[in-house]
C-alpha cells in the first residue's frame, strides 16, 4: 500500500507537469497536431481517479468503474457497425453479458471467467439472430459483435481481476500495466510525429510508424526497469521482460483496433475521425496488454 500510494502521488505530480507541458507546447507549436496527446491526458486523469479509488479504498469500486468503462467502449464499438433494426437484438444480449462477466470476477470463479465469453457467449449469441431473421448479413453482424465482446469486455475485464486474483499485489500490478501501456502509446505517438517516416498501415492509422514502435519499445522497457521494484514483486529479468511484453502487445492492440475501425467504417471518413476522440481509441492497447500480461504472470508466478 505504501509503495502504491507513493506511486500515485508521483503520478499525480508527473501528470500535472505533463499537462502543463502540453498546454505550453500546443500553444508554442500550433502547426503540429498535439490533439492525440490532449485526449490521452484527459483519459489519464480519469484512469488516475479510478485507480486512486481502487488502491486507497475497495477493489469493488475498481470493479464497478471498469465495468462502466467496458460498457462505453463496447457501445462506441457497436456504433461503428452497420446493422438493420432486427440485428440490434444481438447488442442487447452483448450488453447483458458485461455484468455477468464481472460477476465471475467478484466471486473469483476463474474457470467461468475465462470461458464465459470465448465459449458460451460465442456459441449462443447467434441464436437470437438466427430465429426468423434470415441469412442476409448474418456472418458479418455476428462475427463483428463477437469481436467487440472479445476485445472490449473479455480483454478489458482482466484489469479488474488482478486485485481479486492477488489482493496483495493487484493494485500495484494494474498501476504498473496501465502506466506502461499509456507511456508506450504516447512515446509511439510523439516519435511518429517528430521522426516517423515508414508507416505500418498507412490506410488505417498514419500515427503508427516503425520508428515510433522502436522508440516506444525502448522507452517502455526502460521505464519498466525503473518502476518494477515499487509496484511489482518481480525480479530484474522479469521486470525488463514485462516492459517488452507490454510494448509489443500494446502495439498489436492499437494496430488491430485501428484496422478494425477502418474496415467497419469504410466510406464514412467523418465518423472515423470523430471516433478518434472516443473511449475506444484510448483503451485499444489495453484490450491486448491486459489479458496477455495477466496470463503470463499467472503462468510463471504462484501468487496469481
Amino acid at each position: 500500500m505504501d509503495s502504491s500510494l507513493f506511486t500515485l502521488v508521483l503520478i499525480f505530480i508527473v501528470l500535472s507537469l505533463v499537462h502543463c507541458m502540453y498546454y505550453v507546447m500546443s500553444r508554442k507549436e500550433s502547426h503540429k497536431d498535439y490533439s492525440g496527446i490532449g485526449l490521452r491526458i484527459k483519459t489519464w486523469w480519469g484512469m488516475f481517479f479510478i485507480f486512486c479509488l481502487a488502491t486507497l479504498f475497495n477493489p469493488v469500486v475498481s470493479l464497478l468503474s471498469l465495468m462502466v468503462l467496458t460498457f462505453f467502449a463496447l457501445k462506441e464499438y457497436f456504433s461503428m457497425i452497420r446493422t438493420r433494426k432486427a440485428d440490434r437484438r444481438l447488442f442487447l444480449w452483448a450488453y447483458l453479458s458485461i455484468p455477468v462477466q464481472f460477476y465471475w470476477i467478484y466471486i473469483e470463479w476463474y474457470g467461468m471467467f475465462i470461458v464465459f465469453i470465448p465459449i458460451y457467449i460465442f456459441l449462443f449469441l447467434p441464436i437470437p439472430r438466427l430465429i426468423s431473421k434470415g441469412t442476409v448479413g448474418f456472418l458479418r453482424n455476428v462475427s463483428s459483435t463477437q469481436w467487440g465482446l472479445m476485445l472490449m469486455v473479455f480483454g478489458l475485464s482482466h484489469l479488474a481481476y488482478f486485485q481479486f486474483a492477488t489482493p496483495q499485489y493487484g493494485a500495484g500490478l494494474v498501476l504498473f500495466l496501465v502506466v506502461l501501456t499509456q507511456l508506450n502509446d504516447v512515446a509511439h505517438y510523439l516519435a511518429s510525429i517528430y521522426f516517423g517516416k515508414r508507416k505500418v498501415v498507412p490506410t488505417s492509422n498514419p500515427n503508427l510508424t516503425w520508428e515510433g514502435f522502436a522508440c516506444a519499445f525502448l522507452v517502455t522497457t526502460g521505464a519498466s526497469y525503473l518502476i518494477y521494484p515499487y509496484l511489482t514483486p518481480f525480479g530484474p529479468v522479469f521486470g525488463i521482460l514485462s516492459g517488452m511484453l507490454i510494448s509489443l502487445s500494446g502495439f498489436f492492440g492499437s494496430l488491430t483496433v485501428s484496422v478494425l475501425k477502418r474496415d467497419l467504417l469504410i466510406g464514412d471518413d467523418e465518423k472515423f475521425d470523430a471516433l478518434k476522440q472516443s473511449y475506444l481509441s484510448r483503451v485499444d492497447s489495453l484490450t491486448y496488454t491486459s489479458p496477455v500480461f495477466f496470463h503470463v504472470i499467472r503462468y510463471f508466478f504462484d501468487f496469481m
